[in-house]
């Protein structure tokens, strides 16, 4: 994986914890690999994203999905992933606390179906759920938070063919 931002954290050190944090196993759908598309999706966002913080939403494409316990319905994934973070935060990576609070509401909601005004909440879940169509989700605009996704997903710019 490709990280911007590697001189304020060291992201093989917070992989690594996530990988041993995630119990579904390497072909999971939910896995590195998907945190992989997640992440270039959203760097892509956030440097199109004026206010976006770029050092949150790589944070959040790690570590979104690393405490799922299921491929299929696991509706506290994301709040088990932020306890998780607030126990590596000041180990593994240092955030400003508002910096913390936005990768911490993020994660806890990133399956709730919301929308954010927030360019650096907007842009992590709005990478995630470029990815949908993995698992058989036709994208909706209206469930896309940044200009940059609704243009991606207008114009067909992803990782995955979608359908409309």
């Amino acid at each position: 994986m490709k990280f911007s931002n590697t001189k304020t954290i060291n992201f093989d050190k917070v992989l690594n914890w996530a990988e041993n944090e995630f119990i579904l196993g390497g072909q999971s759908i939910h896995g590195p690999d998907h945190w992989e598309k997640v992440l270039n999706n959203a760097t892509t966002l956030a440097e199109q994203t004026p206010g976006a913080d770029l050092l949150v939403v790589q944070l959040f494409s790690l570590l979104h999905d690393c405490r799922r316990r299921s491929d299929k319905f696991d509706p506290e994934h994301g709040k088990r992933a932020a306890e998780g973070i607030r126990g590596i935060h000041g180990h593994l990576f240092h955030l400003e606390d508002n910096q913390l609070d936005l990768l911490i509401e993020a994660c806890t909601n990133h399956t709730a179906g919301f929308t954010s005004n927030n360019p650096t909440i907007g842009c992590c879940w709005d990478a995630d759920r470029l990815e949908l169509p993995r698992v058989g989700i036709t994208l909706n605009l209206r469930f896309f938070s940044t200009d940059a996704a609704r243009r991606m997903v207008a114009g067909g710019e992803s990782n995955e063919p979608y359908s409309f």
